[in-house]
């Protein structure tokens, strides 16, 4: 350390030595701290500058994870608006083609029918006939009502727009207004359209008598046509009832 204490006669030359001596020697006393304060600050701005630097990176990483997601939302998105839509595409071909194949199937039930209807080979020889001015939906109607109300089964029912053909099983029974007991009858009924809503219906019965232990008797034309008028009655009474058009 230098030594301040100089005599009053010698301080010019001491003054000048003193300056000499700091110079030499390097007594400054802020030049260390200001230069180790500037390193430190020196270190904090670059490890700040590598902070930053590495938040820049970590920040595109992030956005192109972002972007990337944000696509694949999108492809979804159109992918699931299209399955929605051929979907709405193959449920509208399946009604189109259900709708079609009910069409079909009906016009094939008719075309069936309307053949069989031709085919079958009705003997109305005998039979007794009406004419009732009604449709024949009507009248098959309520042939097949008074049919059922009196306990017959059909064995056949065929129905077109022109013409209808019903055949019962054969039964025994007592109704009360067509038959009488011990009495065994079949019916054959024939419908046919006419002009102006006009219907011809053709009854025709095997009508038999059984005595007991089952011999079968006699039967006259008379009665097997009395059982005939009593249905055809039957019918046309049904039809006169309100409500029958």
């Amino acid at each position: 350390m230098c030594d301040n204490t100089i005599p009053t006669a010698g301080r010019p030359k001491a003054i000048g030595l003193l300056v000499l001596c700091l110079a030499v020697s390097g007594c400054a006393p802020d030049e260390f701290p200001l230069k180790a304060e500037n390193e430190a600050l020196k270190k904090q701005v670059s490890r700040q500058e590598s902070l930053l630097t590495s938040l820049q990176d970590g920040n595109k990483v992030m956005q192109q994870q972002i972007d990337l997601l944000n696509q694949e939302l999108r492809d979804a998105k159109q992918a699931t608006e299209s399955a929605k839509a051929s979907t709405a595409r193959l449920s509208e071909l399946l009604d189109d083609q259900l709708a079609q194949a009910k069409r079909m199937n009906a016009e094939i039930q008719r075309t069936a029918a309307a053949q069989a209807a031709q085919n079958v080979k009705i003997d109305d020889k005998g039979a007794q006939f009406d004419t009732l001015s009604r449709p024949l939906g009507t009248v098959a109607k309520v042939v097949e009502e008074a049919l059922s109300r009196n306990g017959y089964q059909l064995k056949v029912g065929i129905k077109t727009e022109q013409k209808a053909v019903y055949i019962t099983d054969r039964k025994i029974s007592n109704p009360a207004s067509l038959e009488v007991a011990g009495f065994r009858n079949q019916y054959l009924i024939s419908l046919q359209a006419l002009p102006a809503n006009v219907t011809k219906l053709g009854v025709k019965a095997e009508f038999e008598k059984v005595a007991q232990g089952g011999r079968i008797l006699s039967v006259s034309a008379e009665e097997t046509a009395d059982i005939e008028r009593r249905l055809i009655g039957e019918i046309g009474k049904a039809l006169e009832a309100p409500g029958k058009t």
